[in-house]
This record gives C-alpha cells, structure tokens and sequence, in this order.
C-alpha cells in the first residue's frame, strides 16, 4: 500500500517545493495584507477605495481562476508590452539616426516561471484575506493606548512597534492561522502550470505506476504532517502572546 516503487525522493523534492511557495507566498502575503489594512483604515478616501476594490474582487473570483488568469494572462500582457516597448524603441532610434544600426537589449519574449507566478498568485490571493484579518485586529486595540502613547511622547513608529504590533499579533493569530492552514492547502493548485510541486510529483509517479491512491494518500499524508506542525506552532504562539492576559 505504501510502496511508492523509487519516486519516494521524488515526492520529499516536491514536498520542498511545496514548502518553499508556501512559505514565499505567505511573506507576499502579509506584506499585502499589512499594506492593504493601513489602506483600508487610511484617512484618505482614494486608499480605502483601491483596498475595499481588491479585497472584493479577490476574494470573489475562485483561486484556481485566478491562477489560471495571472499565469497565462500576466505572461501573454507581459509580452506584449515588451514587444510594443521594443518596435517603439526601433522606430525612435531609426528616425534619430537612420544610418546606425541600433540593437536593443530588452528581451523579445520572457517565459514566466511557474514557480515565481506560484508565489505572486497565491501571495496575491492571499493578501486580501490577510488584510481583513489584520484590519479586524487593529481595531480591537484600545485607542485609548494608542492616544496615551501619542500624549507620552512617541512617534508613531515607535507606538506601533511597542503598543499597537504586539496587541495586533495576538487578536490576528486566530485569523492568520486559518489563512495560513488554507494557503498551504492552496499549493496544491501550482502543479496545474506546470510546476513541479509534491501533486505534480505524486501524479507522475501515479500515472507510471497505475497506483493512483498510493501516491495521493501519500500527498495527504504528507500535508497533514504539515499542517499538524503548524497548528502545534500556531497553538504555542497563541499561548506566548496571551500571556500578559491571564
């Protein structure tokens, strides 16, 4: 039943793979998400629109669509832009100097890599789920703090490093967890662009070896270990920043 018939450090490759998008796409992530919070509360009515437009529009379109449009779609805008970018340039410089040859160094095609497209799409998904989570957990600190920290003399770079990020994490911590636990699941949607990530990895090894449930169980394995350790890690975080509750 657990035979994998040599493809078991295939599979281990792919599991790295697997890791190295997740973890990647999550920093993407949060990065959006923190950006995307501060928006979404800004003053400015221009910042909360472009913020409350991505947040709805992402997280109203499925994420295999998604991917399939960014991958696909980015990558055929992408070189069109850079075909456009280069006959603009060849007519600029031929009417400048129609007797020198001008040769231009920008590429004529660029293939995206799945991996980096993995990484933007998922991060990018993901971004707008983390700033509801981060924006919720902003507004359940006591302003009061905020203002006592602004009358003692702190800049607001220091207040939010010592007053409004530490309270934050700790009311974001339930939210970022299932956000987290679902980014990892949603991996599993790169290997259909072709990368070679521990489903893709596992569905070859299927296909040579007619043992389909073999190696998908394998895969399920293999994420519920994942996401056991981090709901472990998750748990302990909850519990290191709930401290100063108790």
């Amino acid at each position: 039943m657990f035979d994998l018939q040599g493809y078991g450090w295939s599979l281990i490759e792919g599991a790295w793979v697997t890791i190295e998008v997740a973890l990647l796409s999550l920093l993407v992530a949060m990065t959006l998400g923190m950006l995307g919070a501060l928006a979404k509360l800004s003053p400015y009515g221009w910042a909360r629109a472009i913020a409350t437009l991505y947040t709805t529009v992402i997280r109203g379109i499925p994420d295999l669509v998604l991917m399939m449009l960014i991958f696909f779609g980015g990558q055929i805008l992408l070189n069109n832009s850079l075909y456009g970018v280069n006959s603009w340039l060849n007519e600029w410089m031929t009417n400048r100097n129609p007797s020198h040859e001008w040769v231009s160094y920008l590429p004529d095609y660029i293939d995206v890599s799945p991996f980096i497209a993995g990484v933007i799409t998922i991060g990018f998904i993901f971004g707008a789920y983390m700033a509801e989570t981060f924006r919720g957990a902003i507004l359940a600190v006591d302003k009061g703090e905020l203002e006592a920290a602004k009358a003692y003399g702190m800049s607001g770079f220091l207040s939010f490093r010592r007053i409004l990020l530490p309270q934050m994490i700790r009311h974001a911590l339930p939210g970022f967890g299932n956000n987290w636990l679902v980014l990892l699941k949603t991996t599993a949607l790169v290997s259909i662009i072709g990368l070679d990530d521990m489903v893709r990895k596992g569905a070859l090894g299927a296909g040579a070896t007619q043992q389909p449930f073999t190696f998908y169980f394998a895969i399920a394995l293999i994420f519920l270990f994942f996401t056991s350790i981090s709901t472990a890690a998750l748990s302990w975080a909850e519990r290191r920043y709930s401290i100063h509750t108790r």
